[in-house]
């Protein structure tokens, strides 16, 4: 199938990082194939149109949730980690695949589409579960069987294991890349993480972990040590961390523990608002000194529970205010296309996805037939003008698309050859693209779009 997305303003992500205004993009079957070349080809399967100054732009990629977990929207508010810990073990534990593991995945799933997401990286159990979902959906996902100590786990089983089991079945693709997580260093001992690490290698992916959430989860440990190592310092001298790691969080690292992430080659996912709804310590993490000395910084939602949204455009806008205003410095401290980035290539070559890197960094070079005139870049922008990078964060979208009884349907225009007229709907997408349109100067209306063998249409 061949899709046409007409006449829109394309954020590439590209090496330059070009915005092109008035350009087309023309997907065929998983891939796409031309951006930004000027008018694509009239005979198509479909043809999007965006007219009105749409952006769009490579999909977004959320490096920390519990997508299952959808259902506990609401339902956390108003407690610290600890008891909030304590709550969702228990409601847990009384969880099956029939009362609600698969229904909340695909909540969950649909919310994340319908604001831009296209892929998540989930730390749960039952992920084989949440795999179907992934599968029926359309969405791209890295699905970590979470691990801990075999006395602290509601699993049937051992953890490690079953994640082992996990890894053997999945067999990957396109779309579904099975992974290896340790639920944190409060409940996993160093057998535990040193077998996640194993496997994660053995089996060539990623292992994530929660890291450093918390001044207690620090300070219980060091107290746990006598008075010794610090979470980042003692998995670091255990040889648990390495650049195969996603740690969520890493709130309360000191500088000399920032530098051992980035000297391991870690990956840090960034869950702002997550950590501020939680309390977690009244600042953020220090992604400057991050930055700075060579770490990959990424963007996560955390779950529904913890953060009440999945919503991608909200958590990168929170994450570049509270930066700014811990440290009183607005201007340069931390701009608009880093934190684009973290949502977008950085998180594609942090998890491996280099081999779809098309669905998340545009370039024209990687494209062969293209014909017409490409669209003049836009300018830089100047001091009182608005780039379109700003424009996304000052103003996150609003969601369109509805859920009921799990299940989550978003619509766009499409134009048959016939001249038939009707919409898109879910499950959508292999290629991973987000349409953003706007409206009086606001972006009203988010949609997520892409390519499977097959479609559902409806409508005529």
């Amino acid at each position: 199938m061949s899709i046409a997305i007409r006449d829109a303003i394309i954020v590439t992500q590209n090496r330059d990082r070009e915005v092109l205004r008035g350009g087309d993009i023309l997907v065929e079957g998983d891939r796409i194939a031309q951006v930004g070349g000027g008018r694509v080809r009239d005979s198509v399967d479909m043809e999007v149109r965006v007219d009105g100054g749409a952006i769009a732009m490579p999909g977004l990629i959320n490096t920390h949730t519990h997508v299952a977990m959808a259902h506990l929207r609401g339902m956390l508010d108003d407690i610290p980690l600890d008891t909030f810990l304590e709550r969702t073990f228990r409601l847990d534990a009384e969880r099956t695949e029939r009362g609600g593991l698969y229904n909340s995945a695909m909540l969950g799933i649909y919310e994340m589409l319908s604001s831009g997401t296209t892929t998540f990286v989930d730390l749960y159990y039952s992920e084989d579960v949440i795999e179907r979902a992934v599968e029926k959906s359309g969405i791209r996902a890295v699905l970590s069987w979470v691990t801990l100590d075999p006395d602290k786990t509601t699993q049937r089983g051992d953890p490690v294991k079953n994640a082992e089991r996990f890894l053997s079945a999945v067999h990957g693709g396109d779309r579904v890349k099975a992974s290896v997580g340790v639920q944190g260093i409060y409940v996993a001992s160093d057998e535990v993480y040193m077998k996640s690490r194993e496997l994660a290698e053995r089996f060539g992916t990623v292992v994530h972990t929660h890291l450093a959430e918390t001044r207690k989860e620090v300070y219980d440990f060091v107290k746990k040590t006598n008075g010794g190592e610090r979470p980042i310092e003692h998995l670091h001298r255990i040889g648990f961390l390495s650049n195969r790691t996603l740690a969520a969080h890493c709130v309360w690292a000191t500088l000399r523990e920032v530098k051992m992430l980035a000297s391991a080659g870690v990956t840090v996912s960034w869950n702002s608002v997550s950590n501020f709804k939680l309390g977690v310590g009244g600042v953020p993490p220090p992604v400057p000194e991050m930055l700075q000395n060579g770490a990959r910084v990424t963007i996560g939602t955390d779950s529904n529970g913890s953060n009440n949204s999945l919503d991608m455009f909200a958590a990168m806008k929170h994450s570049s205010l509270a930066v700014k205003n811990e440290r009183w410095d607005p201007p340069s401290l931390l701009t608009a296309q880093q934190i684009l980035d973290m949502a977008t290539v950085v998180a594609a070559e942090s998890l491996g996805l280099s081999e779809v890197g098309e669905h998340f960094s545009w370039e024209e070079g990687r494209h062969s037939g293209t014909e017409g005139q490409r669209p003049e870049p836009l300018p830089p922008h100047r001091d009182g003008e608005c780039s379109e990078q700003h424009r996304l964060l000052r103003q996150p979208p609003r969601q369109r698309g509805h859920c009921y009884g799990g299940r989550a349907a978003a619509e766009v225009r499409w134009q048959a050859p016939q001249g038939r007229r009707g919409s898109l709907q879910w499950p959508p997408l292999c290629v991973s693209i987000c349409i953003l349109r706007r409206q009086c100067g606001k972006y009203f209306n988010t949609i997520s779009i892409g390519c499977r063998k097959s479609y559902e249409l409806a409508g005529s």
